[in-house]
């Protein structure tokens, strides 16, 4: 005599738990720090599936007896929609890193190494030399600062705020998509604004400069100068700028907990 298994005589409800694994895997797949591209796929895979086992018992509450129940067409739905909301999530938290390769962007261009070009592991693009390095600089920062934990929290919490098996609000998700967008940019160019202020002083002297010995080639014997200058405001700029940065992504992230 053989025993069968049934899953409905299982502990916890399967579906509920590919349910929840495909908001948390959308979000590990798209976050930052959590979703870089340098980070092995297996690695995130095994990270969404742990954190899958630990935030299932506390948000199967939150799934309506009729998502469950409700045959294929109403599971596909559920599925769709927790996808969404964690792509949502991820999405909105990496646009807020974006502000970074903003900031780096700027800075490249006033210290005239716009041209330096370097692969950028956030983004697996191009991208100035300062814009990769502020945003390895910032993922190394959310770890050791345990911002990742904030991340998770909102994870938890956007259970809430995204109710599995409801409408999807496309109104609210495109709002907080546009704010987060001119907020990064916003926030990139404070970031930056020493630097704007020193290029914008250093190439009027130049200019001026320039007009004063017309036959010398100004701006090219300054750029040595320009370089140094603009290394040594980095480096006494970089605290500053990641703490201010830091405390803009914890506000970012306050915002989608309960």
């Amino acid at each position: 005599m053989t025993a069968t298994i049934s899953l409905a005589s299982l502990p916890v409800d399967v579906f509920v738990v590919f349910a929840v694994f495909c908001r948390v895997g959308a979000f590990f797949m798209t976050a930052p720090a959590f979703g870089d591209f340098s980070l092995s796929p297996r690695i995130r895979l095994a990270a969404a599936l742990l954190v899958t086992g630990a935030l299932a018992p506390a948000v199967i509450p939150a799934y309506p007896d009729w998502a469950r129940n409700g045959g294929v067409p109403i599971m596909t739905m559920v599925i769709m929609g927790e996808l969404l909301a964690g792509g949502f999530l991820g999405l909105s938290a990496r646009v807020m890193m974006s502000a970074l390769n903003v900031a780096g962007q700027i800075i490249a261009f006033q210290m005239g190494l716009a041209l330096a070009q370097i692969f950028d592991p956030s983004q697996e693009l191009q991208g100035a030399i300062v814009g990769g390095f502020l945003a390895i600089l910032g993922t190394t920062m959310i770890f050791a600062t345990d911002l990742h934990h904030v991340m998770l929290a909102a994870l938890k919490d956007s259970y809430i705020l995204l109710t599995p098996g409801a409408l999807p609000r496309f109104g609210d998700m495109s709002s907080v998509m546009v704010e987060t967008l001119s907020s990064a940019f916003a926030i990139g160019a404070q970031l930056a604004a020493p630097f704007i202020l020193f290029g914008l002083v250093f190439y009027v002297g130049a200019g001026v400069l320039n007009r004063l010995m017309p036959q010398a080639q100004v701006f090219f014997m300054l750029m040595p100068a320009n370089l140094v200058l603009g290394l040594m405001l980095l480096m006494l700029t970089t605290g500053l700028m990641m703490t201010l940065y830091l405390e803009a992504f914890e506000a970012f992230l306050a915002q989608f907990l309960r």
